[in-house]
């Protein structure tokens, strides 16, 4: 079970990336060139917002059945001190679920303003907030080497 869920959120992660980058890019287009927001940009941020939180239920159940888990169990507070055992069971975890309820306050921000620019603000930000926060606690080196 543990190798069909560490596959799938890793796989997961790609989409994940994919459809952020999408939605940041296409809301600082329209923000930077006054474009007006479309039905084609609230799919786009509905949809990240989708599939980020799909990610985040994949991550949590690797989180409890992942063997690093045990750890906590065996080191206690010494977690801290090892840089791979803190990457995976503390800064990836955490930086991740704030990476996504940025993704979750742009969205709903965006809900409640009634103009273009209103409404593509808060996912330009918020969105390339989330971003920036993803690609700083992926485990680049296990990751790439899938």
């Amino acid at each position: 079970m543990y190798e069909t869920v560490k596959n799938l959120h890793s796989y997961w992660a790609y989409l994940v990336l994919l459809i952020l980058i999408i939605a940041v890019v296409n809301a600082l287009l329209k923000v930077f060139g006054d474009k007006a927001y479309e039905a084609k940009d609230f799919r786009i941020s509905l949809f990240t917002l989708i599939v980020s939180h799909i990610q985040l239920l994949i991550g949590l159940l690797l989180y409890f059945v992942s063997p690093r888990f045990e750890l906590w169990g065996e080191m206690g507070g010494e977690v801290m001190k090892n840089a791979v055992a803190r990457l995976y069971l503390v800064e990836h975890p955490l930086v991740n679920i704030i990476a996504i309820a940025f993704i979750t306050i742009g969205y709903s921000k965006h809900k409640k303003k009634l103009t273009s620019k209103a409404k593509l603000k808060p996912i330009a930000i918020f969105y390339t907030l989330a971003l920036v926060l993803f690609l700083s606690r992926i485990p680049w080196s296990a990751w790439l080497g899938n």
